[in-house]
């Protein structure tokens, strides 16, 4: 130092603060530090098949079913896969409560619609800024966005052949994806925003509704449009094929769900149980039973055969505005309300509630 106080170069070196001194935490200066590694959560099933494969090997037939997982770590390496607990006596075992996760988006912005990827890996979303977003389902992260629409993506289906997605936007339009998500085809299917898409058992047709209070028929192949059902007196919130047979269900702001015949396009059948609007209808795997959900706060289940209602549900404190039948068990479905509540039901029985915010939900097959 000299009299007026300064440090030069040499002496600074010397103070034992340059970049390689051990005088830092680590030998490392501050800002090259990197931050402190993050812990991300991880489920891989590949565990739980392989102790329930070892298990069936040398026990054939049971005549004690297993019971659920003790709730505590100790017992995880002994899991096995959701369809080994689930059963006639214990469908609620097989939901897994304990790996519901949130992730945030890199733009935060509501998330219209979801759907698995066909293998079960992965999940898409679609949000109000036209993106799809690509999350990987084992870490919880998101891998891949991609600017689909101009407008807010609002449905999106996939194919029964596990070949084609189906999305539509606020803007009417109509998309064709490969599975690698490459777009090959755009129809401007509606004057309105379409709400809802579904494909035929065959795959040869798919249904789309909208707020231009229609619902449309369409050819995939040619992407033709079809036939026009109109019907009910405002916006068509819903749709869905049965699926086994030639018949549709759809629901609207007018508080009606209706059957369909898709080939002549006459009404069959109205449903008047509910008091607002129907967000949702869902048709179960056997054919028989069609879910409903409601802005009157309510869940019911018709029987098809008889054209009547058999249960209603109460549970969430706001409208309801997503349900989903479980793929392997039927009497097993999900729904989602906008009071941030999401609820497991066995018919006539209700399952855990698990608090989120929830805008659609689907289930992994």
């Amino acid at each position: 130092m000299q009299d007026g106080g300064e440090l030069h170069p040499a002496q600074v070196l010397k103070s034992g603060h340059d970049v390689g001194s051990s005088h830092y935490a680590g030998g490392v200066p501050p800002h090259k530090r990197m931050r402190k590694p993050i812990v991300r959560k991880s489920v891989d099933p590949n565990a739980t098949f392989i102790n329930y494969v070892t298990q069936r090997r040398f026990v054939l037939a049971r005549s004690v079913r297993s019971h659920a997982l003790p709730p505590h770590s100790f017992y995880k390496k002994q899991m096995l896969p959701p369809m080994a607990y689930a059963g006639d006596d214990d469908l609620a075992s097989c939901v897994c409560t304990k790996f519901c996760r949130c992730s945030t988006n890199k733009q935060r912005c509501p998330v219209n619609c979801l759907t698995w990827t066909p293998e079960g890996r992965r999940l898409i979303t679609g949000n109000s800024v036209g993106e799809f977003t690509l999350w990987n389902g084992l870490a919880f992260n998101f891998e891949t966005i991609l600017q689909a629409h101009d407008d807010a993506v609002r449905a999106m289906v996939w194919s029964h052949n596990d070949n084609w997605l189906v999305t539509a936007d606020h803007g009417g339009v109509i998309k064709y994806w490969q599975s690698s998500m490459t777009n090959v085809q755009l129809l401007q299917g509606h004057r309105e925003a379409v709400r809802s898409l579904s494909f035929s058992p065959t795959d040869f047709k798919f249904v789309s509704c909208s707020d231009d209070a229609t619902v449309k028929i369409w050819d995939f192949e040619s992407g033709r449009e079809e036939r026009v059902l109109t019907g009910h007196g405002w916006d068509v919130k819903c749709v869905a094929y049965h699926p086994q047979k030639c018949l549709l269900a759809s629901g609207s702001k007018d508080n009606l769900v209706k059957i369909w015949d898709p080939k002549s396009g006459n009404s069959l059948n109205t449903l008047h149980g509910h008091k607002n609007t129907v967000f949702k209808v869902a048709w179960n795997s056997n054919g028989n039973w069609l879910l409903t959900a409601s802005r009157d706060q309510l869940i019911k289940i018709y029987d098809i055969r008889m054209l009547k209602e058999f249960a209603t549900l109460k549970g969430h404190a706001r409208e309801v505005t997503s349900i989903a039948w479980h793929p392997w068990y039927e009497r097993l479905f999900v729904s989602g309300s906008y009071d941030g509540s999401l609820m497991y039901w066995e018919v006539g029985y209700v399952c855990l509630p698990v608090l989120l915010h929830i805008g659609c939900c689907a289930f992994s097959y």
